[in-house]
C-alpha cells in the first residue's frame, strides 16, 4: 500500500521525535540514576536507543520507510525507493521531529526548553568514528533491504546499540540527530560548533558506503533480488 506524502512525512516527524526522546531521555535518566558512573549511563542510553529503533522501524517502516535520517533518505531516493523530489520534505520532517523530540524530553524532565550543549565532541578521532559509524549503518540498511528486509528493524537497532560502544563518537550517524542534540545540555548533547564536522563525516561515510554497496551487490543482483520478492 502506498501512503500519501503527507502521511509519510507525518510518520517521519513522529518517528524521529520519538527517536530523539529515546536518545536524550535515556541519557538524562541514565546519568541521574548511575551515580556518576558513565559506563552505566552509556549502557542505559545505548540499550534504550537500540530498542526504540527496533520498535519505531517496525511501526513506521511500512508507511514511510522509517528513515528518520536524511542520509538514509538520500540513499533510498538514489536507489529508487522514494522520489528524489521527496528528499527535502523528508529531511525537513525529520529535522522538525528531532527538535520537537528534544524539546519534549526537556519538558518531561523539567529542563529548559532549549539549552545549547557544552559537551565537546571534536577531534580527528571522533570525526573518523562518525565516518565509520555512518558507513556501517548505511551498509547494514542497504544490504538488509535487498537481501533480508524482514530483519531490518533488528539489525539497525542492534547495530546502533553496538556502535555506541565501539566508536569514540558514540555513533550519531545521523545529521538531524546531531542537530537536535546540540540544543540539549545533557548527557547526549554535542556543542553547536562541533555539529558541522560531524555532519560532514556522516556525509563522507554515507558516500563511501553507497559506492561500496554498489560494487558489492551489482545492479543485476539487485534486480534478481527484487524480482524474487
Amino acid at each position: 500500500m502506498k501512503f500519501s506524502l503527507t502521511r509519510r512525512l507525518c510518520a517521519e516527524f513522529v518517528g524521529t521525535a520519538f527517536l530523539l526522546m529515546a536518545v536524550v531521555g535515556s541519557g538524562i535518566m541514565g546519568d541521574r540514576l548511575s551515580g556518576g558512573n558513565l559506563a552505566i549511563a552509556l549502557l542505559a542510553n545505548s540499550i534504550a536507543t537500540g530498542a526504540a529503533l527496533v520498535m519505531l522501524i517496525c511501526t513506521f517502516g511500512s508507511i514511510s520507510g522509517a528513515h528518520f535520517n536524511p542520509v538514509v533518505s538520500v540513499v533510498d531516493a538514489i536507489s529508487g525507493g522514494i522520489a528524489r523530489a521527496e528528499i527535502l520534505p523528508y529531511s525537513l520532517a525529520q529535522a522538525a521531529g528531532g527538535i520537537a523530540g528534544t524539546i519534549s524530553t526537556h519538558w518531561m524532565f523539567s529542563l529548559p526548553t532549549i539549552a545549547l550543549s557544552r559537551h565537546a565532541r571534536t577531534g580527528a578521532a571522533q570525526f573518523y568514528a562518525e565516518v565509520v559509524a555512518t558507513f556501517g549503518l548505511i551498509v547494514v540498511i542497504s544490504a538488509g533491504s535487498k537481501l533480508r528486509p524482514g530483519v531490518i528493524p533488528l539489525t539497525v537497532g542492534t547495530y546502533i546499540a553496538a556502535a555506541y560502544w565501539f566508536t569514540s563518537s558514540t555513533s550519531f550517524a545521523n545529521p538531524v540527530v546531531t542537530l537536535a542534540r546540540c540544543i540539549t545540555d545533557t548527557f547526549a548533547g554535542i556543542r553547536p560548533q562541533d555539529v558541522p564536522a560531524f555532519v560532514m563525516a556522516q556525509i563522507l561515510g554515507t558516500t563511501a558506503a553507497f559506492l561500496f554497496f554498489r560494487w558489492m551487490i551489482p545492479a543485476r543482483i539487485n534486480a534478481e533480488s527484487d524480482a524474487s520478492r
